[in-house]
């Protein structure tokens, strides 16, 4: 071949080239592409194990805590010293540690306020820690703490390695910070008529988690990504006003100092009732003897076991009430709520401990038994905040916001309290999950055992949730569930994190799996991942294991792209042209994503009928032809018929077209 001819070779293939691909792009469909056997190809380690679940070699750190706090009311401060005991498990040697300081993002020029400033700057508060001290303690040697802080983090730079496997090391450190005023964030203050309720949360400096996949996660706190936490035990002493009520997750260890006799006994009422028992009533809120002591202070100790975090609420405006939460297991925990007085209407905060104490009993008995001996939720300036044991939700919710919002904040105990992802990085693993469960759990709360008296007072009013996330899957603005929880502009972050992964989770247990094999798999991924930190793809393998399904079709489709499904008819043909003797109908996938097919026929004669066709139709092609015994001439072919997928043009769903 001389060398024009090589040249005009060249030209031609190149010319071939870009007419396949612009074939390829008018028609979007690739079986490879969706169909991808190098997705999730790599092995699995002794970490982590192909099926999903843990390997034999899983480990975690663990951090324990005993920290001493006391609120300033007037100043609108805390101040507090802790003792973390870090516990290194790990294979590695640590020769520095991390820690998280959220109330950074606070702070004038942070990350957090520089990438997402108020809308009303005259107005910002600007806070965050004060460290006053960090010291050490290493191999029996106690030294003052080599530390550097930057924005939302701290590094303690230590003068010796933390050594593998169960070697610990000591920090101990004293800071402070103001509490933000109302809409600063998950931590914060509001005033009431009978006085400040306070809402503490992030409001000490926590350890960051080191980890298999990435060693130490150190993304910043911007805001909107949440958090990533190792567990342990808390043993906590807060120092409030007498004339405050204190309620914090776990068991209080000295109740016959800050509470009074009659308290006491309502309390253990309470555990013994179904219905609500007052602890302190409205009237009693500005009555001296609802309290033990009438000057000075009081310490509230508690003590909590094996979670990831701490948060706790004061006030002197609280009504108090409580009722029993009984588990699948036949143990009992208490469902409690704190509210003041502007909050206590008939269908508002009177309802809360009937909301709280209905969530935790429906999530208990469908996916993984609440572990904790409390459910606390809190009415405050906080519109929706979840910590173990413990929630946050808005003084004014009432009614359907009220129950919605006390059902997802208590759900997310089990996502991600209890399966401890990672939410700086897959929010879609707390709140879609949490989104999920919350859809079934509201059925249930409304027409379940659960409601003998309710008669979906709150339950959805119709529509069809699958095709309303079109307009998303079409925006050129849209995003890939995996995507950095910062990253997700904040028009899409509902849509994303909640919405589009509970939707997805909805169609994978109603349309593709059904709900024997996707919750058995479901509950085997809450079951191995509890207390341990799960990735997207242990996630992903615990699921095509447990329902013995390969699913990477839709984990890429889905999760990893933000593809569109398009089904649509093409075509129907009769048998020897004889509707008698059968029909021949043509289905097509015109989009980039798939999904198992439904098609409802219906005939002149009267008869009708439905074909399901597996995912696997469309591993080679994107036009598929079966055979429907018909006994007359079809009146219509319709895909989908109970609007149950995401199809983004319904209108070739139909033969013949509407």
């Amino acid at each position: 071949m001389n060398k024009n001819t090589f040249v005009k070779f060249l030209i031609i293939i190149f010319l071939v080239g870009l007419t396949s691909g612009l074939a390829q792009e008018k028609n979007a469909y690739s079986p490879r592409k969706v169909f991808d056997p190098l997705f999730d190809s790599t092995p699995g380690t002794v970490y982590r194990s192909g099926n999903g679940a843990p390997g034999p070699n899983y480990w975690q750190n663990r951090a324990d805590y005993k920290i001493h706090a006391q609120l300033d009311e007037k100043n609108d401060s805390l101040s507090g010293s802790e003792e973390i005991t870090y516990t290194n498990n790990s294979p590695n040697n640590l020769n520095y540690l991390w820690l998280q300081l959220e109330q950074n993002q606070l702070r004038k020029d942070s990350r957090g306020d520089l990438t997402s400033p108020p809308s009303n700057n005259a107005e910002r508060f600007y806070g965050g820690y004060n460290i006053k001290s960090v010291e050490v303690k290493l191999n029996g040697k106690k030294f003052k703490g080599d530390y550097v802080i930057t924005d939302t983090r701290m590094q303690i730079r230590l003068p010796d390695n933390v050594k593998p496997n169960g070697d610990k090391v000591f920090i101990y450190i004293d800071y402070s910070f103001p509490i933000p005023p109302p809409n600063y964030g998950r931590c914060g203050y509001l005033e009431t008529k009978n006085g400040k309720i306070f809402e503490l949360a992030q409001w000490f400096p926590r350890m960051s988690v080191y980890d298999d996949i990435k060693g130490w996660n150190n993304l910043p706190f911007l805001g909107s990504g949440e958090f990533y936490l190792d567990y342990g035990n808390y043993d906590v002493y807060l120092n409030v006003p007498w004339d405050e009520l204190v309620v914090a997750p776990g068991k209080l260890q000295n109740p016959n100092d800050v509470l009074t006799k009659e308290e006491i006994k309502r309390l253990k009422e309470a555990g013994d009732s179904d219905k609500r028992v007052y602890i302190r009533n409205a009237s009693e809120i500005e009555n001296p003897n609802s309290r033990p002591v009438h000057n000075g202070r009081l310490t509230w100790h508690f003590k909590f076991e094996n979670a990831r975090d701490f948060s706790w609420a004061s006030s002197k405006a609280f009504i108090w009430d409580a009722a029993r939460i009984n588990l699948p297991s036949g143990r009992k925990a208490l469902a409690m709520s704190v509210y003041p007085v502007e909050s206590s209407g008939a269908d508002a905060w009177s309802r809360s401990t009937e909301f709280s104490k209905s969530s935790i009993e429906i999530f208990s008995k469908d996916w993984f038994e609440y572990p904790y001996p409390t459910a606390i939720n809190v009415a405050g300036p906080v519109g929706g905040m979840e910590y173990p044991g413990i929630v946050f939700c808005h003084w004014k919710a009432t009614g359907k916001v009220l129950w919605m919002v006390t059902s997802h904040e208590l759900g997310h105990n089990w996502f991600p309290m209890i399966v401890g992802s990672n939410e700086r990085e897959n929010a879609w693993m707390d709140e879609g999950f949490n989104t999920f469960i919350d859809i079934y759990a509201s059925d249930e709360f409304n027409h379940g055992e659960f409601a003998p008296k309710r008669d979906g007072e709150y339950a959805p009013k119709g529509g069809d949730p699958a095709r309303e996330i079109v307009p998303y899957l079409l925006s050129k603005d849209s995003q890939p569930i995996l995507t950095y929880a910062d990253a997700i502009p904040n028009r899409f972050v509902h849509t994303l994190e909640y919405y589009k992964t509970a939707l997805g989770l909805v169609m994978l247990r109603e349309d593709i799996l059904g709900r024997k094999r996707f919750d058995y798999a479901f509950r085997n991924y809450i079951s191995n991942w509890a207390y341990k930190h799960p990735s997207p793809l242990d996630f992903f393998r615990s699921m095509n294991n447990g329902s013995g399904e390969n699913l990477n079709w839709f984990w890429k489709e889905w999760f990893v792209k933000n593809w569109a499904l398009d089904q649509a008819v093409d075509s129907v043909k009769y048998v020897d042209n004889d509707p008698t003797k059968g029909s021949l109908i043509t289905i097509e996938n015109k989009d980039r994503m798939v999904m198992p097919v439904e098609v409802e026929v219906k005939e002149s004669n009267g008869h009708s009928g439905r074909i399901k066709l597996p995912v696997e139709i469309w591993e080679r092609t994107g036009l598929w032809t079966f055979k429907y015994n018909s006994t007359s001439k079809l009146d219509s072919v319709i895909i989908d018929p109970g609007k149950k997928l995401p199809d983004v043009n319904a209108e070739n769903n139909y033969w013949p077209l509407k």
